[in-house]
């Protein structure tokens, strides 16, 4: 149960990563064409870090579930 919820949790935070990237663009707070404003900037750097983080987390717990599945495999053969 603590890992569906971890899980989620790490989903959930991948997907608001994503939404600070494209939100200065799909709200309209960057002119097209025109510099990055400060808040741009800061929406993809912040946005960019924790889908990064978010990401890098979800496949290390991928890793070592399927790591686990394998450690139980080996097991249920012998």
């Amino acid at each position: 149960m603590k890992a569906k919820l971890g899980v989620s949790a790490l989903i959930v935070l991948f997907l608001a990563g994503l939404w600070l990237i494209a939100a200065p663009f799909a709200v309209g707070y960057q002119p097209r064409g025109a510099t990055y404003v400060d808040a741009t900037i800061n929406d993809l750097w912040l946005g960019g870090s924790i889908a990064a983080l978010s990401f890098v987390s979800l496949a290390v717990y991928a890793a070592d579930a399927l790591r686990e599945l394998a450690r139980r495999g080996k097991h249920a053969d012998a």
